[in-house]
Order: structure tokens, then C-alpha cells, then sequence
């Protein structure tokens, strides 16, 4: 089939996800063809370096034949199997029992949803499944942050707090609220990292404190904010939400989605900090986008807690067609293998530190305000005058202008609306690909400054 037959009816038919409609229409799909390691190639031949790794998820690379190797040997033995009536197959029992291993403290029961938002979903569904049966039915309100992502579910898409997920969705709905993201870069408490830990702790208290401790059931965060520009919070930022979320007596929620699986360094970002939540989502990294999965890690006490106090018999009443499935299952198991005995998650750490130095050399950019990383996730804010952090007007149109350049330079990265640059390589990359990563970001900067709107535009 031909290009420009598969375009028209993509135009047709395919609406994409996160998409203006009518623009997609007009400017068509680019159609990826192939890839291997850190390389994809589009339909036309142009190949280029994956600085985002797929949608932060092919963290151990394309084109790893024991992956494939995995999902069809499944395939011919057991292509599906429920988890109701309880029924199982191999590959999802050893992966639960692999994650109740890797995942922190005492989170040793595991859900399997299809991808991220569904396994925050579930959390969703399941606190308030937990504070019912537990006696505690007033503990409704759920907490997030400004910035944050949770997902786009029609319950999950209201704990996010990104415009585009509320805009004519009606959301958020009754019982959602935030707190100031940390954000350093324009934190109203300043950079300083105590002060940023200080403000976040005393926006927790004070929420709480305004709808009241005996209502609210769960804060959620995510370890780095992802679509939200990539917020890294200082260090001691996550450990102190944390233990002020068990002194307030509300479920801390940890959103592992895009920073699990080696991303931020360790296999888990909470590790770093040492931190143990009552829940624990996770998703792409899982299967490094190979298959579809998810997967929710529960505390032993929360779920002790529902198990013991649910209607004796009564089943409860939350589980998907494809909870489990053995071919997702049997492909997360040799990716995790991967990460472990493949040397994966290793070798993401040394990129990861290499990454770090490589992308501050930006700093000096004539349109970077901040570059900020956490082993291979990364954003770069572009501003129009460093010293007052102002922002160029919308009708530069820095974003479109960014992603285009970067792909005819050979190199994709996520450009968000509010001209910030998201970067999550892959793990398998070498130093030599971290460079040209980089390299090829810098070229797109320099492209971006030259034009005539970007340059009248710049103080």
C-alpha cells in the first residue's frame, strides 16, 4: 500500500489520540516504517534518532528479537486467558510475583490494567472501594497537583490537571482538587530547595485543612511531572509529601507511569528517596511498549484491608477483559529480564548521568531558560528573556516550528505548547547516540532562532 493511500485513509477513518481533529485532517499522518535500537524510519526513508522513546516508553529500545520471540511462543501455546472465575496463566502469575519483588516496600499485590490510565483508575475506584468498607465513607476528596497527568479517563482525566484534558469534558468533576505544582523554575517560594519542599508541604496541609481531614482520601503525585513540562522536584521533595500525607491520614499515590523502569536511574523513582506509597501505578517502561499493560502495586495493609472487610463472598466488582493478559504478561517478564540480566537498566543509568552533563551544556542558549533532568527524562524550557523568564507570544508558534525542524534534523523529541522540550531516550542508548541526541537538539535551537518571527521576538 502506498503512502498517499494510507494517508487518505487515515484521514478517513483513524482519529488520533490527543489530536486537533480538523488539523490532523489537514496536515495528514507521518508514517513510521521500521526501527531498531534508537532509530526509527519513517515510510519515506528518513531516519531518525527517538530522544522520546516512542511516547516515553521503548525504554529498552526497538527491535529486541527475544521480545518478539516472547509474545509469539505465548501466542501459539495460550493466546488468552481470563482472570476471572479464577483462572490464570503462567506469565501473568510470575509477573505479579516479579513486580511484588522489584516494586518498593511492601507493595506485593499487583492489578494488571491495559496502560497507565487505567491502572489510576483502578487506584481511584479501589480508595474509595477501601474507605468504604473500612468505615470511613466521608473520605471522598482527591488531591493532585497543578501540572500533573493521571491519565484521560473520564475519572483519572480530572485528577490531571492539564487544560486540554478539562477543556469541554466537564472536569473537574465534584471532589477533584490541586495543590501548586513544586516547579522551581517558577516557583513563587523560589528555587531554593527547602523552600519549594516547605511551600508543597504547606499546600498539602492547607488543602487538607479547607476540605477537611476526615473528607479527603488520597493525594496523588507523580515522582517528575511529565506532561507537564517534566517538573523535577528537589530532592527530599517526594520523601516529605509522602510522610505529610501519613501524618494528614490520607493514601499517598505514587504515578510511576513514565518515571518507573529505570527512567529516572533506579528501577523505581520512589527508590531514590526511599519511599514506600500505598499505591503505585505503572505502565509504558513496563513492556517497553511492546504490548499493551499496566499495572497497579497495592500496600499489603490496603489491601489486607478490603480483603478482609468486603461482603464476605461478595465478588468486588472491578476487573477489564484483558487484566492479566498472558501475552503482555509473557513480553513484561523478558523485558524486565532485560532491565535486570540484559544490563538495560545499567547501562540507562551510566547514559542517564552522561545525558545530564551533555544537556546543560544548553544552558547557554540563547532561548533556554532552564534545562532540568533526572537521569533520561528531561525538559527544556524555552523563554524570550532569561532574566524575567517571559514567555514568546502564541502566535510565534514555537512548538510547530520545533518539532518540524527537529524532524528534518533528524532527531524527535515532544514539544509542549508552552515551549518546553520533553526528552526520554532510550535506555539501550550509547554515549555516542546521547551526543547526537543533543547535537541534533542544538541544531534545531539554532534553526528555531533564525527565524525571523522567533528572533523579534527574543529580549
Amino acid at each position: 500500500m502506498t503512502v498517499n493511500s494510507l494517508e487518505a485513509l487515515d484521514r478517513r477513518h483513524w482519529v488520533h489520540p490527543v489530536a486537533s481533529w480538523a488539523g490532523h485532517e489537514k496536515c495528514g499522518v507521518t508514517v513510521l516504517k521500521s526501527a531498531r535500537g534508537a532509530f526509527v524510519t519513517d515510510a519515506s526513508g528518513h531516519e531518525l534518532i527517538d530522544g522520546f522513546a516512542g511516547l516515553w516508553c521503548v525504554n529498552v529500545g526497538y527491535g529486541h528479537d527475544s521480545i518478539v520471540e516472547a509474545a509469539a511462543a505465548q501466542m501459539r501455546e495460550l493466546p488468552y486467558a481470563t482472570g476471572y472465575f479464577s483462572f490464570g496463566s503462567e506469565p501473568a502469575i510470575r509477573l505479579a510475583a516479579r513486580l511484588g519483588e522489584l516494586t518498593p516496600g511492601d507493595l506485593n499485590h499487583i492489578y494488571f490494567s491495559l496502560g497507565g490510565s487505567d491502572a489510576v483508575d483502578s487506584a481511584l475506584r479501589l480508595i474509595r472501594y477501601y474507605y468504604n468498607v473500612t468505615g470511613r465513607p466521608a473520605k471522598k476528596q482527591i488531591i493532585s497537583l497543578e501540572r500533573g497527568y493521571h491519565g484521560s479517563s473520564s475519572t483519572g482525566a480530572g485528577v490531571t490537571a492539564l487544560p486540554a484534558f478539562h477543556l469541554h469534558f466537564d472536569l473537574p468533576a465534584e471532589g477533584q482538587h490541586y495543590i501548586p505544582s513544586p516547579y522551581p523554575y517558577r516557583n513563587p517560594a523560589g528555587s531554593d530547595a527547602d523552600a519549594v519542599i516547605a511551600a508543597s508541604v504547606a499546600a498539602l496541609r492547607a488543602k487538607v485543612a479547607e476540605l477537611g481531614a476526615d473528607t479527603v482520601a488520597a493525594f496523588f503525585c507523580e515522582p517528575v511531572q511529565g506532561s507537564g513540562g517534566v517538573v523535577v522536584p528537589p530532592r527530599g521533595w517526594l520523601r516529605a509529601m509522602r510522610e505529610t500525607a501519613r501524618e494528614l491520614d490520607i493514601l499517598f499515590v505514587a504515578d510511576e507511569v513514565i518515571t518507573g523502569f529505570g527512567r529516572t536511574g533506579p528501577m523505581f523513582a520512589c527508590e531514590a528517596e526511599e519511599v514506600v506509597p500505598d499505591m503505585m501505578s505503572m505502565a509504558k517502561g513496563l513492556t517497553s511498549g511492546y504490548a499493551p499493560l499496566g499495572a497497579l502495586a497495592i500496600s499489603e495493609r490496603i489491601y489486607r484491608a478490603i480483603a478482609d472487610n468486603a461482603p464476605p463472598g461478595a465478588p468486588i466488582g472491578h476487573g477489564y477483559t484483558y487484566s492479566g493478559h498472558p501475552v503482555s504478561a509473557a513480553v513484561g517478564l523478558e523485558v524486565l529480564r532485560l532491565y535486570t540480566e540484559g544490563g538495560i537498566l545499567a547501562n540507562g543509568q551510566r547514559a542517564g548521568a552522561h545525558f545530564e552533563e551533555r544537556l546543560a551544556e544548553l544552558s547557554s542558549h540563547p532561548l533556554v531558560g532552564e534545562v532540568r533532568a533526572r537521569g533520561l527524562l528531561a525538559g527544556v524550557e524555552l523563554v524570550a528573556d532569561k532574566a524575567s523568564k517571559d514567555k514568546f507570544p502564541r502566535e510565534a508558534k514555537l512548538a510547530d516550528h520545533l518539532f518540524a525542524r527537529g524532524y528534518a534534523n533528524g532527531v524527535i523529541f515532544r514539544a509542549f505548547a508552552d515551549d518546553i522540550i520533553g526528552l526520554a531516550p532510550p535506555l539501550c542508548c550509547s554515549e555516542s547516540e546521547i551526543d547526537l541526541v543533543v547535537e541534533r537538539l542544538e541544531k534545531t535551537l539554532d534553526d528555531v532562532l533564525a527565524l525571523p518571527e522567533v528572533r523579534a521576538g527574543l529580549r
